[in-house]
This record gives structure tokens, C-alpha cells and sequence, in this order.
């Protein structure tokens, strides 16, 4: 009797797992259900329309005057990249990539009028809407801030190129580039004799002025030594450091390095980080850089605008 009921007890049990192989309590089979559904392909469309626009970012900024307080507006240009990384019917997917702040962009494309609706998170105070049109190699339209309290000019307009972002050693600044650091003013007291013998102190302002060893020395390229670097102004090594990053496609939070390399026609911002990008060399580059960039003094002048 005890092996009878022994037996009976083992085929309830085969039977019970049968079952749940059988797939009718068997949740591991409906999660392979559930995961082949999420890796379906979504067939992507356009793929002619992939790759990076890069160009004008303008807007009408209110600003107000230090000295008297009243306020006028005034027009801002900044350099944006549009990045189309993906479209399928129905949606687009890419980044927006402006003052070193890159933001992921996702909406619509219309294929009657060959244009998107791309939104950013909205998240962040500085997202907002863009509306925009092809035609050929270039995008036009315009942006909107979600939060128009919150930034200063919640309207601008794009016009933008398609570009092939390259990473090239050999790029350089161009010989005829403005090396003036127009953000960075400083104060300075000087002192003048007239022409009666009587000396008097006013204050000026100046700026600092790279000197034309940026366009000689290439940290992508050449392994830089001490006896390179010791009698460089602090504003040179800045460049030359810069230019290494500028070189994988940076995109600068600093309007002063932003001015230097917009000056070119080969740079492209297309990230925010790129420090896994560079080589050995430039990475040793830019360590001995920052070593001397840090005790460095800069040479400043007056000039006009």
C-alpha cells in the first residue's frame, strides 16, 4: 500500500509539471511571450536624413543697461547641432546640442511636408520645442521655450547645415582667427604725467590676447615637452588644450573657447563629453597642460570693438 501511494504521488507530480511545461501555468513561457513582443524591429525610414545640423541659433535677448537701468533688446547668436539619429513611422528620436548642454529630442516627422516636431524633455528650464523644416541638406524653423519666463530669449530661429562631423588631427585654428578673449575683461589702474609734470591714475579696461603659438603647436599631434609650454601665456595653453577637445566635436559652456573655434568652418559640436575619444597622446597632452595652465599668467592689452 505505501508503494502505491508513493507512486500516486509521483505522477500527480509529473503531471503537474507537465502542465506547466505544457504552457498553461508556465509564467517563464509568457515571459519569453512578453520579451519577443518588446524586441520586435521597428522599421526605421529616411535613414538619408540621419546625421548632424549644424549652424546659426539666433534670438532676441532683453538686456538691461548697467548705468542708467533701462532696457533694450538685442540680438544673440550661438552655434546649435541638430543630431537625427533615428525616424520610423512613428517617431523621430535625436539630441540637441548647444553651450555644452545636450539634450535628447524626440517627435514626430512629416513626410507631406518634410518637416518635424521635435520636443526635449522638459525637464530642464532651457527646453523647449522645435519646429522645423528640410529642404535638401538644410533645416530651418524655429524653437520655442516650454518656459518662456525662464530664459532670456524663449523664441529663436535655426538655420542649420548638414555636416559630416570628422575627427581630424590636423585641424587648426585659421591663421586670420581673432585670438582676443572678448568675455573675460579686466580692470586695470594706470598711471599717466601731463604736461605739467603732474601724475594721475584712472582705470582701464583690457582683455587677453593669445599670442600665434596656437597656430604652432598641435597637442593632437605632437608630444609636447616642459621647454614647449614654459614661456606660453596662459591664454595660448587654454587654446591649445582646447583645441584637442574642439577637434572631437566638444561642445564648450564657455562662450570664450565657443568664439575661438566657431571661427573655423571644421568645428562641429556634437557632444558633451568626449573624453573617452582621445588618445593617449592628447590625453598626456592635456594632463602636462593643465599643470602649467594652473600657475600661468596672461597677457592682457586694450582694444576696441
Amino acid at each position: 500500500m505505501k508503494t502505491l501511494h508513493y507512486t500516486l504521488i509521483s505522477l500527480l507530480a509529473v503531471s503537474f509539471i507537465s502542465c506547466k511545461k505544457d504552457g498553461k501555468i508556465n509564467e517563464s513561457n509568457k515571459d519569453s511571450l512578453t520579451a519577443q513582443k518588446d524586441s520586435v524591429v521597428v522599421p526605421e525610414i529616411h535613414k538619408e536624413y540621419y546625421g548632424v545640423y549644424t549652424g546659426d541659433f539666433a534670438g532676441m535677448e532683453k538686456v538691461v543697461d548697467d548705468v542708467d537701468g533701462s532696457e533694450y533688446n538685442e540680438n544673440v547668436y550661438k552655434k546649435i547641432s541638430i543630431k537625427i539619429n533615428r525616424i520610423t513611422k512613428d517617431s523621430v528620436y535625436g539630441q540637441s546640442i548647444v553651450n555644452g548642454n545636450q539634450r535628447p529630442v524626440k517627435g514626430i516627422f512629416n513626410e507631406t511636408s518634410k518637416s518635424f516636431v521635435l520636443d526635449e524633455p522638459g525637464n530642464d528650464k532651457t527646453d523647449g520645442r522645435f519646429e522645423i523644416k528640410l529642404n535638401g541638406d538644410s533645416l530651418t524653423g524655429k524653437w520655442n521655450a516650454f518656459n518662456k519666463k525662464a530664459v532670456k530669449a524663449p523664441i529663436k530661429t535655426l538655420k542649420l547645415i548638414k555636416k559630416d562631423f570628422v575627427y581630424n588631427p590636423n585641424f587648426m585654428l585659421d591663421p586670420d582667427s581673432n585670438l582676443v578673449d572678448w568675455n573675460n575683461p579686466k580692470d586695470f589702474v594706470e598711471k599717466y604725467t601731463d604736461s605739467d609734470g603732474k601724475t594721475e591714475s584712472y582705470t582701464t579696461s583690457k582683455n587677453r590676447v593669445a599670442s600665434d603659438a596656437v597656430f604652432k603647436l598641435n597637442a593632437s599631434k605632437q608630444k609636447l615637452t616642459e621647454k614647449d609650454l614654459k614661456n606660453l601665456r596662459k591664454l595660448d595653453m587654454e587654446i591649445i588644450k582646447n583645441s584637442v577637445f574642439a577637434r572631437h566635436g566638444y561642445s564648450f559652456k564657455k562662450e570664450t573657447y565657443r568664439d575661438f573655434f566657431e571661427q573655423t568652418d571644421w568645428y562641429i559640436p556634437v557632444s558633451n563629453n568626449v573624453d573617452n575619444e582621445l588618445s593617449p597622446m592628447e590625453k598626456d597632452n592635456v594632463a602636462l597642460l593643465n599643470r602649467f595652465i594652473k600657475y600661468a599668467e596672461d597677457k592682457y592689452d586694450s582694444f576696441g570693438r
